[in-house]
């Protein structure tokens, strides 16, 4: 049985548009839950550096701000992107806030939780920054914790590797 893809979500922009994540198809994403107020609000910066770095290759940030951890995304709509282009200078895209855990949960988030359904990673947001990382097919391939800078080796390395063997 083949696992499923992230192709078959939608999901909201700031705008309130809808926005089918099959227009990703073809890229390398990487999708964190942010929070403009928590301890790792700097790796807004970081998520930034790390678009640079890819720029003219064929990856994405998807950003969706959660506030299910400790309160700590209270604004809403563009409030978010002002915030985060003003203290961050940030270019990637920015969904509307959502729930990343628990029971109401968008059923993005939830596919990307589950391994029965993506076929390779079991793990729920534990926090705020918690880093998904997806092929260019839409499979979930990877996660990183919170703690886990976007721009880390590692997590270069990965996008890196994805990028090289990514059937385009």
């Amino acid at each position: 049985m083949e696992t499923e893809n992230i192709y078959q979500f939608k999901v909201d922009t700031l705008q309130d548009n809808e926005k089918s994540l099959k227009d990703y198809e073809g890229k390398v994403l990487l999708i964190v839950n942010t929070a403009s107020e928590c301890g790792f609000t700097p790796q807004l910066k970081d998520l930034e550096q790390l678009r640079k770095d890819f720029e003219g290759k064929p990856f994405e940030i998807l950003a969706f701000p959660s506030n299910d951890f400790g309160q700590q995304e209270p604004l809403d709509g563009t409030e978010i992107s002002t915030f985060c282009e003003i203290n961050y200078d940030t270019h990637f895209m920015l969904f509307k806030k959502l729930r990343v855990r628990g029971a109401y949960a968008h059923p993005l988030f939830n596919f990307l939780a589950d391994k029965k359904r993506n076929g390779k990673v079991g793990a729920a947001p534990k926090w705020n920054f918690h880093k998904y990382l997806v092929n260019s097919k839409g499979q979930v391939v990877d996660f990183f914790y919170p703690f886990t800078k976007p721009n880390s080796a590692n997590v270069k390395k990965q996008i890196n590797k994805l990028l090289t063997t990514a059937k385009l």
